[in-house]
């Protein structure tokens, strides 16, 4: 995929996807938060579509966007307002200097390092092949994994109902 359309589609993505990230880490709104990671997760599954990853950008979408930053969105709405928005810290310096201090030493080793790569069309798993490991060979852990979700959504809905409803409950 060469050519000046997928060049600009992947620079805009880039843009789009930094800002949102950034958006997040200074966002005082927990909920705008949330909504800037569900950009940033959509401008990822952009890349993936760029890499002619089809399956994965959809995995991304429906995985990510679809369930973890719904969720993440609902535990934010069902909190109490009072612990919603973001305060300040005397830690976000050494936060800081620590995030520039790692991308540093991963700017190094990247550029450091001798990538190998490869000539023709990788060879790799097709989405049928997932699917039926998926359905066979990981059938148990993908169930637990499903069970293990299903329980913490709603283990979060029951802490976090008020006393209030919890009488109402008792009554009916």
């Amino acid at each position: 995929m060469d050519g000046f359309g997928v060049s600009l589609a992947f620079w805009v993505l880039a843009a789009i996807t930094l800002v949102a990230a950034g958006g997040v880490m200074v966002s005082r709104n927990l909920l705008h938060a949330v909504l800037f990671l569900i950009l940033t997760f959509v401008g990822v599954a952009g890349f993936f579509v760029l890499l002619s990853a089809d399956f994965i950008a959809m995995a991304q979408v429906i995985i990510y966007v679809g369930a973890i930053a719904v969720l993440v969105l609902f535990a934010v709405l069902l909190t109490p307002r009072a612990s919603r928005d973001n305060g300040e810290t005397r830690w976000a310096l050494p936060g800081m200097l620590l995030a520039v201090c790692l991308a540093a030493i991963c700017l190094f080793v990247i550029h450091d390092t001798a990538w190998k790569t490869r000539d023709g069309v990788p060879q790799g798993l097709s989405a049928s092949d997932l699917g039926t490991a998926l359905l066979t060979t990981w059938v148990v852990p993908f169930e637990i994994a499903s069970v293990l979700l299903t329980a913490a959504l709603v283990g979060a809905i029951m802490l976090t109902r008020s006393p209030e409803e919890e009488a109402e409950d008792a009554l009916a």
